[in-house]
């Protein structure tokens, strides 16, 4: 059973690529740590992010992970960490190393130095945009309190009569502690926690 914390705020927002890399849900953790500034910047500790599978992948309305903020990093931190550095990747090893999200740290001349990944172009070549705007927000999120489906999630219902699911980019955080309060009760009576599932892009 997941323990609850009093009046969290809630984060949801759709996947449009599920690899296991934003989230990164391997290796006893769930991180956010690329993707999503926006939520990255505000989100605090007790909060809670749910991620929902996209229409055009047939996962309109699923859920594909949800996560308790447990800790708020910087990239440096996360970097140095050792409980993150199964999470940095290795692009010749397993698709869960492959897709490791521990890739961003400064150098000593606080310049960014970036990790062979998932994240850059198809040629290797680091996909400016991807850096400027991951590390535009410097926090990593992480989690010890998660559920992760990938792509065999459940359908959410409505929680007092809102759906709480987003309908395309972005996200929605405006949530009374009611529906807040509905969604984790529904999520806790699941009970259904840690790895449940492969990435659903893993299968395409």
């Amino acid at each position: 059973m997941l323990k609850l914390l009093p009046n969290p705020k809630l984060f949801s927002y759709v996947i449009a690529r599920d690899y296991g890399f934003a989230p990164n849900p391997f290796f006893g953790f769930c991180t956010l740590a690329t993707c999503k500034p926006r939520i990255r910047l505000v989100a605090q500790i007790g909060d809670w992010i749910v991620g929902t599978g996209s229409k055009s992948k047939g996962m309109q309305r699923r859920i594909v992970y949800a996560m308790c903020v447990d800790d708020v990093l910087t990239f440096d931190q996360y970097w140095l960490d050792p409980r993150f550095e199964l999470k940095r990747p290795n692009m010749h090893s397993s698709m869960r190393w492959a897709f490791g999200d521990n890739i961003y740290h400064h150098d000593e001349n606080q310049t960014w130095l970036r990790m062979d990944s998932h994240h850059p172009f198809d040629d290797g070549e680091p996909n400016n945009a991807n850096v400027g705007r991951d590390t535009s927000v410097d926090r990593v999120l992480a989690s010890q309190r998660f559920s992760y489906w990938g792509g065999v999630g459940p359908k959410l219902p409505l929680f007092h009569g809102v759906d709480i699911c987003v309908g395309g980019q972005g996200h929605r955080s405006k949530f009374s502690g009611e529906v807040v309060d509905g969604f984790l009760d529904w999520l806790n009576n699941l009970d259904m926690v840690g790895y449940l599932g492969d990435p659903h892009d893993w299968g395409t």
